[in-house]
């Protein structure tokens, strides 16, 4: 064998080990090289009469992370080549045949005559772990690091190498589903009792308790290839099967909208597998797997949420003559919510923090926090007490400006008033030393006119985080005019630290992401204010693809934060660059009705005390004064004004230079306001639908509802030209 991936070697008692570790990375991946070799060790195996049977390990700290999604990328190109030399049906039949090798691959293992065993320690996702299910025995570790699952639904795509019916044989169906549609990382204990895996041991123990497993059973088959095998919840036609398929139909339409083709690709291939044998099950899988393949909503979620993420959290926009930033100690001012979130999440990845507030109490009150957060952990069993103690041994409250001392970056998290941010950041860099980079978390104030009171502007940068920052995966850095390259360097290391994804945008009023969601509120806004029932505008938000809708996102961030937010606009730019409609809603839900959101309890729903579910305020009636009837509201249309007010200010900002890399926007988008993630993104929404049909659509919509929706110039030339935003910057990075 020419084995580069793997090592193989047999002991006495006729037990084989292969040691899959690729050279070179850090985390195994499927690749065709590795498909080779896998199809080499299984024919050496059955091949040597000493050898009874093979244990498949990993040399690395994890077992794999699953396929190399650029090779499923590389058959979508593939097809569309073939598609052109040899028309259609050549390409589907090569498609299908190459989308289809490590399905085959794998059944070729299960059916060898001899056992495979796979000993697991770390994350085992997505095409490896559908290795693993097709050996007949599974070990894990107990290790707190060790997950098993197939998470593919989350970049558009699901099991297609015998996932779903490997699960689907060895679970409940129910619970088998909703394993698939969320994509759940399963932890050892949990994957045992459901069945996923047989067994769970020390990590030192795991190779040998799969050798012993093999020496014991050599004969051993897979369930569903025995004679007399039954289904877990009993045949899809049947009583039990009628408790099932119709909920999960509705589960499905519920959680999706219908909005992700590999989720119903789930639902059908299970539904039709489970009915058939397995080989046959196998190939109605692929044929799904095929079709979902080609799906733009897999081309788009693969790139931004897996591609184009890789390249961000690497380094893509970093510049590449800073040498690595040797960050050890940071600052942070305001220890209010924002505050002690980015203190935590500092401590978190190991870094020393230097917390400061007006006083020791407020001081402490933010490093209570992290107190907090890391408790509840403890409580689910995620975290130990040790944990604890050495992340607040991290963090140190002050008072005391002179505490700053040594710290390689500050952040001011501070209230949103330029006189504010101005005295303390004369404060900071009185203490600190001239090589410090100092970053503004400020969400609405331009950072050129912040960076105007430094007397460093080449260390200034915007390091915006999103709330809340234990959770929201996102931050914006923002260039000043004056910021210099080992600021953005500086910046871009610590978001890499905190493990969070970071975009690099310039400076503009509410730079990127800001902007977007409030064209998002304003939309909702409006809606409500023409009568349309604000039932149906959150329906039409949450089945356009967005999380939630745009009145219960607005009670979350606050509806007096908005309503300033407009009333700042109005001041600075003139009473032409708000809506006067949105003006009089939000002044009448604050300052007539005393409704700020959820932070109080009352907003455009009513939050119980007891924590009950939410209802709409019923006066919002009173507000608006008229009401359209239901029957005449266009929820399509509805759905299209949410997402193309997102995404022409996406487009929008482009033009401007706020946002240069599709990447950015895209990726941005979806983990910073949750955008339609099956869209890919807000570029990616308008390059799907392509630029003349955006275009023609957000002409319609003006002349239905006005200027706002108005294609801006770099759109109508794209729509005369062709041209689409991934397309030219390719282009670009070529030139």
């Amino acid at each position: 064998m020419n084995l580069t991936n793997f090592r193989f070697e047999a002991d006495s008692d006729g037990i084989a080990t292969a040691t899959w570790d690729m050279p070179g990375r850090s985390m195994n991946v499927i690749t065709p090289e590795v498909m080779g070799e896998l199809d080499q060790i299984i024919d050496a195996v059955v091949a040597d009469e000493a050898i009874k049977g093979c244990v498949i390990t990993s040399g690395k700290e994890s077992f794999s992370g699953g396929a190399d999604l650029t090779m499923l990328q590389g058959l979508r190109d593939l097809y569309v080549k073939l598609a052109k030399e040899k028309g259609e049906q050549v390409a589907l039949q090569s498609f299908f045949d190459e989308s289809r090798k490590l399905s085959l691959l794998y059944r070729k293992l299960e059916t060898c005559g001899k056992p495979f065993a796979a000993a697991i320690h770390g994350v085992c996702l997505g095409g490896a772990f559908e290795l693993s299910l097709a050996c007949q025995y599974r070990v894990v570790s107990d290790d707190a690091s060790t997950r098993v699952g197939l998470p593919e639904i989350k970049v558009g795509l699901f099991p297609g190498a015998g996932g779903t019916q490997r699960v689907a044989r060895l679970m409940q169906t129910g619970d088998a589903l909703q394993m698939m549609f969320k994509g759940e990382q399963v932890k050892p204990l949990p994957a045992r009792n459901s069945g996923l895996v047989h067994a769970v041991a020390p990590r030192a123990d795991i190779v040998q308790n799969a050798r012993d497993w093999l020496k014991a059973n050599p004969q051993a088959t897979q369930p569903w290839d025995q004679k007399g095998f039954k289904l877990p919840s009993g045949k899809v036609h049947s009583p039990a099967g009628m408790q099932i398929w119709p909920p999960a139909s509705a589960i499905y339409r519920r959680e999706t909208n219908d909005n992700y083709p590999a989720a119903r690709a789930i639902l059908s291939a299970v539904y039709e597998g489970l009915q058939l044998p397995i080989d046959l099950a196998l190939k109605v899988e692929s044929r799904y797997f095929a079709k979902i393949l080609r799906t733009k909503e897999a081309a788009s979620m693969i790139r931004s949420l897996f591609v184009s993420m890789q390249e961000l959290n690497k380094g893509a926009r970093r510049p590449a003559e800073v040498p690595p930033s040797k960050l050890k100690k940071v600052g942070i001012v305001g220890a209010g919510f924002m505050g002690a979130g980015i203190a935590y999440v500092t401590a978190l990845a190991g870094l020393d923090v230097v917390l400061i507030d007006r006083d020791i109490e407020a001081a402490e009150k933010g490093k209570a926090y992290s107190h907090k957060l890391v408790s509840d952990q403890i409580m689910k069993g995620r975290a130990k007490t040790a944990d604890r103690d050495a992340l607040l041994a991290r963090i140190t409250p002050s008072a005391d400006y002179a505490a700053l001392k040594g710290c390689d970056l500050v952040i001011e998290a501070v209230f949103e008033d330029p006189k504010v941010k101005a005295e303390v950041i004369a404060a900071v860099e009185a203490a600190v030393g001239p090589k410090t980079i100092f970053g503004s978390n400020t969400s609405t104030l331009p950072i050129t006119g912040l960076a105007q009171t430094s007397q460093r502007p080449k260390n200034f940068i915007g390091i915006h985080f999103f709330s809340p920052v234990e959770k929201m995966l996102l931050v914006e850095v923002i260039m000043a005019k004056k910021t210099g390259d080992k600021a953005l360097a500086m910046a871009l290391d610590y978001v890499r630290a905190i493990k969070k994804t970071p975009i690099v945008v310039n400076d503009a009023r509410g730079f990127y992401a800001n902007r977007c969601v409030g064209n998002y509120l304003r939309e909702g806004h409006l809606m409500l204010m023409e009568g349309i029932p604000p039932a149906m505008i959150e329906a039409a938000g949450k089945q356009a693809g967005m999380p939630v809708g745009p009145l219960s996102l607005n009670d979350e961030v606050a509806i007096d934060l908005a309503l300033k937010i407009v009333k700042a606009t109005k001041a600075q730019l003139g009473p032409e660059a708000i809506d006067p409609a949105q003006e009089k809603l939000l002044t009448e839900m604050v300052e007539t009705h005393g409704r700020l959101g959820r932070k109080n309890r009352k907003g455009f729903y009513d939050y119980p005390e007891g924590g009950g579910p939410k209802r709409l305020w019923p006066g919002l009636a009173d507000i608006v004064g008229g009401r359209l009837a239901p029957e005449l509201v266009d929820m399509e249309e509805l759905q299209q004004r949410l997402l193309v007010t997102q995404a022409l200010e996406a487009a929008k900002t482009y033009e401007e230079g706020v946002v240069t890399d599709p990447r950015e926007a895209d990726v941005g988008s979806i983990i910073g306001f949750g955008f339609a993630p099956y869209s890919g993104g807000t570029l990616s929404f308008i390059d799907n639908m392509g630029a003349a049909a955006f275009v023609k659509l957000c002409e319609k919509l003006a002349k239905r509802h006005g200027e706002r929706f108005k294609p801006n110039r770099l759109l109508k030339r794209m729509a005369k030209t062709g041209e689409s935003f991934y397309g030219a910057a390719e282009k670009k990075a070529v030139a």
